[in-house]
């Protein structure tokens, strides 16, 4: 049995999804005849209750195109210090939009209203960058799948108006902290400018985010996913996948959510482990007993056929997902009591 908990990413499409693939009605998409990714922007834009929508190959393209929507080079955006935009897109935000990164000390990924306002560079001040954008992340990747209270998202809302700020909300997991908070995805719609929403973690497509905005923002998106090379042609393959999951994956993030508590419950009863921190989501993020070599500690596990991420600064990581079963459960619940 080989068991991969180093993401959400490693899943196989269902039986579903490949019979959905391979019947899917297809054309160009870059002339927007594709009628199956013209349904998926639909879907997900009423979903979200939000104007439009722009189907993207990956969640750091339509999260770098959404950075290059809302700014011009030479500002700033605001943001966590683990930031996926930040941290994990290559350096993206200032090579495509000449924007630097305002690093705010947040709380496992998480930023709050004050700290936005406090971080706000005065726009008369000619020395320093003209702020222009709040980027959240929701869950929170670093900060172990961690969901914002809306509350304070509406918070910073306030704080990004009263500022004439623009706010994105890098959505990697945003379905994950919906279902697991009960959340209404026309709230989000409602308070943010641009949402990138990612089909292929928790919702298992091979590929695929969609960009979600108001029509002000959105009416160049297309002109901005073709400067970073993301035409595609035939793509309605990979929409038909992401319409398969939005219709049949949603409910089922419980399930991964329920794991991921109970791996994270049986870590902590582990002498080994120092610390595991709280879970919300799919993601448990742990931490080794000091003397305990991490890289040793994976590589056990490794021949074993179970796969975990070493996230660096001694953080460890597992993700549940649509193919981590019951029985692959039990199993890695097993091996963590005998280590």
């Amino acid at each position: 049995m080989h068991i991969d908990l180093r993401s959400d990413t490693v899943t196989k499409p269902t039986k579903g999804m490949l019979d959905a693939i391979l019947t899917a009605k297809t054309g160009d998409d870059v002339y927007k005849e594709d009628p199956t990714v013209n349904e998926l922007e639909r879907k997900l834009a009423e979903m979200f209750g939000m104007d439009d929508a722009l189907f993207f190959p990956t969640g750091s393209m339509a999260n770098q195109a959404a950075i290059k929507l809302h700014t011009h080079p030479g500002e700033q955006l605001i943001c966590d210090k683990w930031a996926h935009v930040y941290n994990y897109e290559g350096g993206g935000v200032s090579f495509n939009s000449g924007v630097s990164c305002k690093l705010v000390d947040g709380t496992r990924g998480m930023i709050t209203a004050k700290q936005v306002e406090a971080n706000i560079n005065p726009p008369d001040f000619y020395h320093s960058p003209l702020t222009s954008l709040v980027c959240i992340e929701n869950t929170t990747n670093k900060g172990g799948g961690a969901c914002y209270d809306f509350e304070e998202i509406k918070k910073i809302r306030t704080v990004c108006n009263a500022n004439k700020l623009g706010l994105h909300l890098d959505g990697a997991r945003l379905m994950n902290a919906i279902v697991a908070k009960n959340e209404n995805p026309g709230d989000y719609g409602a308070i943010c400018d641009t949402i990138s929403v990612c089909l292929s973690k928790g919702l298992g497509t091979p590929l695929g985010t969609v960009l979600i905005g108001k029509k002000h923002l959105m009416e160049n998106a297309i002109r901005v996913r073709k400067i970073l090379g993301g035409g595609m042609r035939q793509v309605g393959f990979m929409a038909a996948a992401g319409i398969y999951a939005l219709d049949n994956h949603l409910d089922r993030l419980d399930e991964d959510h329920k794991k991921a508590k109970e791996i994270g419950v049986h870590l902590g009863k582990q002498s080994y482990i120092e610390s595991v921190e709280p879970v919300e989501t799919n993601i448990v993020i742990f931490y080794l007993k000091k003397g305990i070599n991490e890289d040793k500690f994976i590589n056990d596990f490794e021949t074993q056929n179970i796969r975990l991420s070493n996230m660096g600064n001694g953080k460890l990581r597992v993700v549940t997902h649509l193919d981590y079963n019951n029985e692959m459960h039990s199993c890695f619940l097993e091996k963590l009591s005998s280590y």
